[in-house]
């Protein structure tokens, strides 16, 4: 297909660019940057992504630059390669989870989400693992950022924040996972913690905007996992528009957690490592007036000759640590399951 020929020049000529697919799509929308100048978002219309904490705040304008849509063909999978990882890390995850559970039961927040950084020494072919993921989640939001004075991002995520049209809005609460199948049971750990992230949205947008619905909760499947989601929409008012509903709702407590400063501050302190992209959110700002934005989950960012993939999970009082680490192998397979090798 012709755009995955057009993603490998701009590579090789290190332009900004980002690739992206809408969930349940079958468009590629590629946005090509006419420089390499690292453009600060204020508001302008174009595709945005942002850090989960600190970081830059980064914008490709749709004005003045490139942007291209087309149909996307039905590709062959490409042939994926199990990759070793740099090390185990279990130790310290299921380390760092007892630590978040004792904060939980001594009191400090009652639920944060931790999160660690799988490191994979091989290099991988970024056009054909891109093709893989594109064909593999057909239902998440998937997408190849590119800025050489950023990085590379790609991933398919199956979360939205929000989504925005004129001045009606839409977001979800997600959380709880596990390995999908036909039967799916859900603990009351894992309701519970859905409806923590429904009860904190509701909570903050509640006296801000009007209409306020939120469906019943369903399991939803997003490639070989299953969650708990509801959707939770309404309209803006005059005081309350796009802006500073993102700001509300970002991070979400299914990324960091509640009390939202306290598990942030308690992230910031014990992770070990900066998230970067990871946790922050990506998509459309204000295009034709409609903005779409998702949660960069599921992703990785290839850095100099390794790739990093980003999983994470909820914590609550009831988590067992061991069965937390199982939960980011899942997520981890995700990324992994589409990995190519770079042909030398």
């Amino acid at each position: 297909m012709q755009v995955f020929e057009e993603i490998q020049t701009i590579l090789s000529q290190q332009n900004p660019f980002v690739c992206y697919v809408k969930p349940n799509e079958t468009v590629w929308n590629l946005l090509i940057q006419q420089n390499d100048e690292i453009i600060e978002f204020s508001n302008q219309a174009g595709f945005v992504i942002m850090p989960f904490h600190e970081g830059k705040q980064v914008v490709v304008p749709f004005e003045g630059n490139t942007f291209l849509q087309g149909a996307i063909d039905n590709t062959e999978k490409k042939e994926v390669q199990n990759f070793t990882l740099s090390s185990s890390q279990k130790e310290a995850f299921e380390n760092l989870v007892s630590k978040g559970v004792s904060a939980i039961q001594q009191g400090e927040f009652d639920k944060v989400v931790l999160s660690r950084k799988i490191i994979l020494k091989q290099q991988i072919s970024i056009v054909e693992t891109f093709e893989n993921l594109i064909s593999t989640y057909q239902t998440a939001f998937r997408y190849l950022f590119f800025h050489p004075k950023i990085g590379l991002w790609m991933g398919a995520t199956p979360e939205q924040l929000v989504k925005i049209n004129q001045n009606q809005f839409e977001t979800v609460a997600l959380a709880g996972t596990q390995l999908y199948s036909e039967n799916v049971s859900w603990s009351i750990k894992e309701i519970e913690e859905q409806q923590f992230v429904t009860d904190y949205i509701l909570d903050k947008v509640k006296d801000k905007v009007k209409q306020l619905i939120v469906t019943d909760v369903k399991t939803v499947k997003a490639g070989n996992l299953a969650h708990l989601k509801s959707f939770i929409s309404g309209e803006l008012t005059a005081d309350f528009q796009a802006n500073d509903l993102i700001k509300t709702l970002h991070p979400t407590p299914a990324v960091c957690g509640l009390p939202k400063e306290k598990a942030i501050d308690f992230i910031l302190k014990n992770e070990d490592y900066n998230r970067k992209y990871y946790a922050g959110f990506l998509g459309e700002y204000n295009k034709n007036n409609q903005t779409d934005l998702f949660v960069n989950l599921r992703c990785l960012e290839v850095e100099n000759d390794v790739v990093n993939i980003y999983v994470g999970c909820g914590i609550t009082k009831d988590s067992n640590p061991e069965k937390e680490f199982i939960e980011t192998e899942n997520k981890s397979m995700t990324v992994r399951n589409v990995l190519v090798a770079k042909h030398f």
